[in-house]
């Protein structure tokens, strides 16, 4: 008999590497500051009360240390500011010191193991991270993913992770997947793992006046409740929160 989980809850955040876009004309009008580290601490620091009621936070596109986020890892900077004893950091894409982006694992449970891949695609540089926590029947898994913006690549990746998980029967797979949970490429996902839909589609994209639904935590082997999104900072992504029972 599998050993009932106390309640968990659950965050998945892509933290635009600290910086903040409020509106489509910033992308522009304010490229420089991605490239800068001036305010960025203080979006962290946002992001860390964000995150610290939360047991498992999953990240995307958090700086492993670049020049645009003063040489520090962002994700070793939140863990400690919101004081998660265990984090990871999935480095995928490095371009010459300047910028950098991956996924990354803040918890305050301990992983059993951890492990990460590389996905495949027509560009190099996506990634997912997987966690495996707790032993025997009561064991579950975590995977923390960005996917590409080419439905093609979002095809093969998808069918990459479908593979990766397909004998997992508790999990979780979270992320900015750049597409609608029910799009055609996703249902690879459905078929062969223990994943399903969230119940309620949740717009994400663009914070300041969400019309997507590009960031999703699905899961399989749970019970979740109190599905829903929240704004993170300033980051053109607002976060996705579950709690899970069972």
């Amino acid at each position: 008999m599998v050993e009932p989980l106390a309640p968990l809850r659950l965050l998945s955040c892509n933290i635009q590497a600290g910086s903040s876009t409020r509106a489509y004309r910033e992308y522009v009008t304010r490229s420089w500051a991605h490239l800068l580290p001036n305010g960025k601490r203080a979006n962290l620091d946002s992001l860390a009360q964000l995150f610290s009621p939360f047991d498992v936070v999953g990240l995307q596109e958090s700086d492993p240390g670049s020049f645009r986020s003063g040489f520090d890892n962002q994700s070793d900077y939140l863990a400690e500011r919101a004081r998660f004893p265990y984090f990871s950091h999935q480095s995928n894409r490095l371009v010459a010191r300047i910028a950098g982006s991956g996924n990354a694992l803040l918890s305050r449970l301990q992983p059993q193991e951890l492990l990460d891949y590389a996905l495949p695609g027509r560009i190099a540089g996506r990634g997912v991270l997987l966690a495996k926590f707790g032993e025997g029947e009561s064991a579950w898994q975590l995977a923390i993913t960005h996917l590409s913006l080419g439905q093609r690549s979002r095809h093969l990746q998808l069918s990459f992770l479908a593979e990766l998980l397909a004998d997992a029967p508790r999990l979780v797979l979270m992320g900015d997947f750049n597409c609608p949970a029910d799009a055609p490429e996703m249902r690879v996902l459905y078929r062969r793992t223990a994943l399903h839909p969230p119940t309620a589609k949740t717009l994400t994209f663009p914070s300041w006046a969400p019309d997507r639904s590009l960031d999703h935590i699905l899961t399989g082997g749970f019970d979740s409740v109190d599905y829903r999104a929240l704004p993170a900072a300033g980051s053109d992504h607002l976060a996705v929160a579950v709690t899970l029972n069972g």
